[in-house]
Parts: structure tokens; C-alpha cells; sequence
């Protein structure tokens, strides 16, 4: 018979009561004092489990097809309930297989289930592994079980095996379910992304799901767990997202945690001490690491501290669409060089609004040959293109590595037009650079949404620089991550070139600006 339908408002059909039955049957406590006892749900791992498994009453089809993203602070008990999926999974009632006699749905296990915990290192599996083995062997079923230190074989030939991004061999199984843990810390340039993109096609030619779990991640570096958050197609994303109140006031952050730990506080029947919790923030304090104790403990996403820009703040500095300059429109532009392997960036800035699109922004290719270099000719044609539509008061160029473009164009558009501005000038630079942050974050600077430009300006951190201002502060330029990230931020450096042109052009006072100026004290 098909599903009876909601008996109070908001019910839906789910396999989550079965599932969350048959974990308490047959799980329990990992480790600590209670190790052994009966694994007892809390209300908030219960509602994942309902919503998770919820199904569709028309089609019987999961109504999250791919899978879900369970999104919570440090040791609030990602690693235990992920484990206890993980078994379940494994031998426990998690397909659909009909309605029985009352309208409820009833659920069956995989006939071959193959389930992979997959991390970015060995370690990281170590998070869940270290759950799921005492969980299992000291469970009601041990007895059907052959577990090891990096294999635990099901009954009907089915396996629960770790596996990592270098794992590249194991990458192509047909995997029916995949544990993707800690996935705020993979990042495309260590694999993360790949090795997430290959079990979820994995999954979907079994028909099976994956399940996410992570802490808030840092959105500088668009981790796998903010790509999901993002574009949840399919997913079922369980982020409560934590009310106001400041870190570095004791009484609100305290009230943060409280919201963010639920009912895993040791005041609420848990196991979480936030006072414990609280000396680690405090610590990361006083260590000036104040947006790890917000990801970490508050369960906020916040750009690291080594962020030279705030990229949550840029993007929400979109311009609609339609904005921008009109052609004739006084315009500045900053040209960031590179050849080979760096980006070559060239951004333009309307000096009236402060609106910044990229003229271009050229990229190494990913599979290019040691003979490549960047398509300098089409550099040039973007140029002339951009002087031909507006009126150009200047451009200024970091010429490394282009300096014979420097010379065409001074030739073409004149020395003072375009002038060459070197960011190996630290004093220059930092200020310029403080600049454009504090534009970012006051909201005078917009932009067309490129997303190659909002990657280079998430990417780039701060590095600091050999010289103080006027109060004894540090100055600092931007940097990639390390020396050899593919993660350009070329296009962040024309930025802060463009605005500084911006500036120089305001200060200037040039025929354009002045005559705007005018008109507007007339009104």
C-alpha cells in the first residue's frame, strides 16, 4: 500500500526511525569512560538521520539523492554518528523496499555494499576509523563481521575499506556508499576535489550516496565542503547557521557554542565541556587566530587569518547585471605581467563608481608544454580594444616579463598614459595594498562577478613586509599560498594596481573628474 500520509504537520516518510533503530540496537559508545554501552542518539543526530533517509512517497526514491553534508563545531561527535551510518550502511535497512501493512516505509540492506572512508591523508580516515572498529567489535555484530586495522569485511562479500586522495588505483570501484570526512580541508590543489568528483560518479553508477561531514571551512580556499554548500543538487545540508555574538566577548561566544553544540553539551546529558572548549578559543585569541576559533568551535565560515581579503565580502560586492561603464566612460586600468607560469592579469577600474571588471585574465593551462607562454598578442588586442571603447586616464603596468608590451603601448597611447608601476616596492605596494582591503571592506569598490577574478582574490594571503607605517604597524603585499600553488593571484595584484590609478586619478583632479565634480555641486 502507498505511504498513509502526515498525521501531524510536516511529516514525511523516511527510513531514519529504522536506521536510527537499528544503530541503538546494534552500536556502541566507541571509547571513554562509557566505551561499550548502547549508542544512544541525540535529538539533533536523530534529525539528520530522519532527513537524510527521508523518501520520496510518490517514487519511493530517496528525496536527496546524492547524499548530505553534515556541517558542526570541533568534537561535537561528527566521527561517532558517521561511523554508526558507516555500519549501518554496511548490513542495516537503509534501501527502500516497499510500504508495510500501516503505510510506513520498511527499509533492507545492500545485498554487496561497498563503502569507502575517504580523506585527504591516512590520518584523516583515522578520524572515523578509530570509531568505527571498536564500534564493530564490540557491537551485537562482531560475531558477522572480520574487521582489521584497514579493512573490515561485511557479510555477502561486502567490504568497508579507508582510502585516500593518493589512492588513485581505487578511485574507479563501484562503491555504494562513501564517508567524505573533514572535507573542509580538501582543496583542488592537494586532490580533494578529484578524489571527491570520482566517488560521487562512482556512487551514481550504483545508486548510492555520500555522506559529507566537516567543520565550517575557511572560504579563501574553496574547499570541497563550501563547493557542496554552494550547489547542493541532490543533497541534503544540515548547517544551522549560529546567531550573532562576537568571539572575543566571553558572554556571546559562550551563547554561540551553546547554540552550535545542541544537546552534545555536557549540561544538556552530552559529552562536550564548554568550559574545556572555551580555554581553546581563548587561546587562539591571544594567538591572533581569531577566525579558526569561529570555523572550529563556532561553526562559522571565516576567511583564515593569513586571508589578505575577505572573500564572502567580495562577493557580495556583485554589481547587477547591466552596471558598468558607459563607452566614453573615464576609466583607469592595472596590468599585472607575467609570461610562463604566473597569470597575466589586466583589470580595469571606472574611476566615477569604482566598478571593476578584468580586461583579461589569462591562465597557464593545465596540461601545457614547457615551451608555453601566454598569448601576449591577444594581451595587446584586449588593450586596444578597452582604449578604443573608453576614455583611458591611465594604465599602470607591472612589466615583468613584458616589458616590450610596456614599450608598445607607451608608443601607442604615450608615457603618460601608460606608466610602469613595479609592486617590488614595498613601501609603494603596502600602502596600496591597504588601500584597496579597506575599499573591499567598505564596499567602494563593485565588480562584474567574473569568477576567475573572485578565485585570485580569494587565493592570495598576506605576506609581510620589512617595513611599518606611521603608527609602527606592519605593511604586507599578497602571496600565494605556497610557492608552488597552481592557485594564481595575479589577477588580486591588477586590482590593487587599478584602484591605486583610481586614487592617483581622483587626486589629480583631471579635466573628466573635475567636470563631474562640478555639475554635481550645481545640483
Amino acid at each position: 500500500m502507498p505511504w498513509r500520509g502526515a498525521e501531524e504537520p510536516g511529516a514525511f516518510p523516511t527510513l531514519g526511525y529504522e536506521v536510527a533503530d537499528w544503530i541503538e540496537d546494534v552500536c556502541v559508545i566507541p571509547d571513554g569512560d562509557r566505551i561499550g554501552e548502547p549508542f544512544v542518539l541525540t535529538n539533533e543526530q536523530l534529525w539528520f538521520l530522519l532527513c537524510y533517509y527521508r523518501i520520496d512517497p510518490a517514487t519511493g526514491a530517496f528525496t536527496y539523492g546524492r547524499g548530505g553534508q553534515l556541517v558542526r563545531p570541533q568534537k561535537w561527535g561528527k566521527g561517532p554518528i558517521s561511523a554508526a551510518i558507516v555500519l549501518a550502511e554496511g548490513n542495516g535497512p537503509v534501501l527502500f523496499d516497499g510500504w508495510d501493512a500501516d503505510g510506513d516505509p520498511v527499509g533492507r540492506p545492500w545485498s554487496t555494499p561497498w563503502i569507502q572512508i575517504a580523506a585527504q591523508s591516512e590520518d584523516q580516515t583515522d578520524n572515523v576509523w578509530r570509531s568505527l572498529q571498536p564500534m564493530a567489535e564490540l557491537g551485537a555484530i562482531a560475531a558477522d563481521l572480520d574487521t582489521g586495522l584497514t579493512r573490515i569485511n561485511l557479510p555477502g562479500r561486502g567490504v568497508i575499506e579507508p582510502v585516500t586522495s593518493s589512492s588513485t588505483s581505487r578511485l574507479g570501484q563501484k562503491i555504494s556508499f562513501s564517508l567524505q570526512d573533514e572535507t573542509h580541508s580538501w582543496l583542488r590543489h592537494t586532490g580533494g576535489q578529484m578524489l571527491a568528483d570520482a566517488q560521487r560518479r562512482n556512487l551514481a553508477g550504483m545508486g548510492g550516496r555520500f555522506l559529507e561531514t566537516t567543520n565550517a571551512w575557511d572560504p579563501a580556499e574553496r574547499s570541497v565542503a563550501q563547493t557542496t554548500n554552494e550547489h547542493p543538487v541532490g543533497v541534503y545540508v544540515d548547517y544551522p547557521q549560529p546567531p550573532a555574538g562576537s568571539v572575543r566577548n566571553k558572554r556571546e561566544r559562550r551563547k554561540v557554542m551553546r547554540f552550535t553544540y545542541g544537546d552534545s553539551l555536557k549540561e544538556r546529558g552530552g559529552w562536550v565541556d564548554l568550559d574545556r572548549i572555551d580555554l581553546e578559543v581563548q587561546a587562539l585569541l591571544e594567538q591572533g587566530d581569531a577566525p579558526q576559533a569561529e570555523r572550529f568551535f563556532m561553526n562559522r565560515c571565516d576567511a583564515g587569518a593569513s586571508a589578505a581579503f575577505d572573500p564572502v565580502r567580495w562577493r557580495a560586492l556583485q554589481a547587477k547585471l547591466g552596471t558598468g561603464p558607459k563607452a566614453g566612460g573615464l576609466i583607469v586600468c592595472g596590468v599585472d605581467g607575467a609570461r610562463f607560469d604566473d597569470a597575466i592579469a589586466s583589470v580595469a577600474t571606472e574611476v566615477e563608481s569604482g566598478y571593476q571588471w578584468p580586461v583579461g585574465i589569462w591562465e597557464r593551462p593545465e596540461h601545457a608544454g614547457d615551451d608555453y607562454e601566454h598569448p601576449l598578442e591577444a594581451v595587446d588586442q584586449a588593450m586596444v580594444e578597452l582604449f578604443d571603447l573608453y576614455d583611458v586616464w591611465r594604465t599602470y603596468v607591472d612589466p615583468q616579463w613584458i616589458e616590450h608590451l610596456l614599450e608598445r603601448w607607451q608608443g601607442r597611447w604615450t608615457v603618460k598614459r601608460v606608466l610602469p608601476w613595479y609592486t617590488n616596492r614595498p613601501r609603494q605596494v603596502g600602502y596600496a595594498m591597504r588601500n584597496y582591503r579597506a575599499a573591499i571592506t567598505a564596499g567602494d569598490v563593485s565588480h562584474n562577478g567574473d569568477p576567475v577574478f573572485a578565485r585570485h582574490i580569494e587565493h592570495a594571503r598576506r605576506k609581510r613586509l620589512n617595513v611599518r607605517d606611521e603608527d609602527g604597524r606592519w605593511l604586507w603585499t599578497i602571496q600565494k599560498q605556497r610557492a608552488d600553488s597552481p592557485l594564481k593571484i595575479d589577477a588580486a595584484m591588477a586590482g590593487m594596481v587599478s584602484w591605486e590609478a583610481r586614487g592617483d586619478c581622483i587626486a589629480a583632479g583631471s579635466p573628466r573628474t573635475r567636470r563631474r565634480s562640478k555639475r554635481l555641486r550645481t545640483f
